[in-house]
């Protein structure tokens, strides 16, 4: 409330904050709903983080598996099928059986590399500050 005397400048009242003081505070507020939020995000890519590293892991592993497959399918069949059938029946038959272990593994890092996705929870309280920043008074829509 402001009293105006005549001859006098207007007066603010002491309990009416100083626009410093507002400023100050809606800074402090935006500051720590930021740290908030950051935090917020911090917490879900974590998690999502772990699903995704047992995908790459398993990924790796296929790769790897792979690898060993090429090996025997160039020596080992070569020696241990060659005497009971045709020498190339024998790298076939050795070189499926490790690219059907090679499949699965990579069958279950793709299902586990895509369980991982966007921070929802971040996103929807960001969208929902971004709405309260626009409208101060309006309470944000609950998103279920």
């Amino acid at each position: 409330m402001t009293s105006v005397d005549p001859g006098q400048r207007p007066t603010s009242s002491p309990a009416e904050p100083s626009l410093g003081e507002l400023v100050s505070s809606a800074t402090k507020d935006l500051s720590s709903l930021v740290r908030q939020e950051i935090n917020l995000a911090k917490v879900e890519l974590k998690r999502e983080a772990s699903s995704a590293g047992k995908g790459a892991g398993m990924l790796g592993g296929a790769g790897f598996v792979g690898l060993l497959a090429l090996i025997f399918l160039s020596i080992a069949a070569a020696y241990a099928f060659g005497r009971l059938v045709n020498l190339g029946t024998g790298f076939l038959i050795v070189g499926v059986l490790y690219l059907l272990v090679a499949g699965i593994l990579a069958l279950l890092g793709k299902k586990n590399l895509s369980k991982v996705g966007p921070p929802e929870k971040t996103i929807e309280t960001v969208k929902d500050d971004v709405s309260w920043a626009k409208h101060p008074t309006k309470a944000p829509a609950r998103r279920h």
